[in-house]
């Protein structure tokens, strides 16, 4: 991935400082969201259903697929051969949105179900 400088001092959301022009080393982006990149993919967000969570349409998802899944993770699953993002209710057997407007899939038994990574983080577009 392209080197990227990386300012010393986080970015005024405010009033700008005139000291805030300081570079510190080169950023990887790779080095901050991919920590096993042999089993990392990245996929885009289609959708509102999760924005609830920071994941806005066209987002682009780093998923983890060496990560095992638990209870509230989000994850990318392949549910009868659509994939989708959602969080994992494992205690009641469901994914969940993370938008009120969309109801629970529940997972019923016989339903192909392949958890094809946890959410590790997401990067937005503007």
């Amino acid at each position: 991935m392209k080197l990227s400088p990386l300012y010393g001092r986080g970015v005024a959301c405010g009033f700008p400082s005139p000291a805030d022009d300081h570079k510190e080393a080169a950023l990887i982006l790779d080095e901050h969201l991919i920590t096993k990149p042999a089993a990392t993919f990245m996929a885009r967000a289609n959708g509102d259903s999760m924005m609830g969570l920071g994941i806005f349409d066209k987002d682009l998802l780093i998923v983890d697929r060496s990560l095992t899944p638990a209870h509230g993770d989000v994850v990318v699953v392949a549910l009868d051969g659509q994939l989708t993002c959602k969080v994992l209710d494992r205690q009641r057997g469901r994914l969940l949105s993370a938008n009120e407007k969309y109801p629970a899939i529940p997972i019923w038994e016989g339903q192909e179900l392949v958890v094809e990574g946890v959410v590790k983080a997401s990067v937005r577009y503007h």
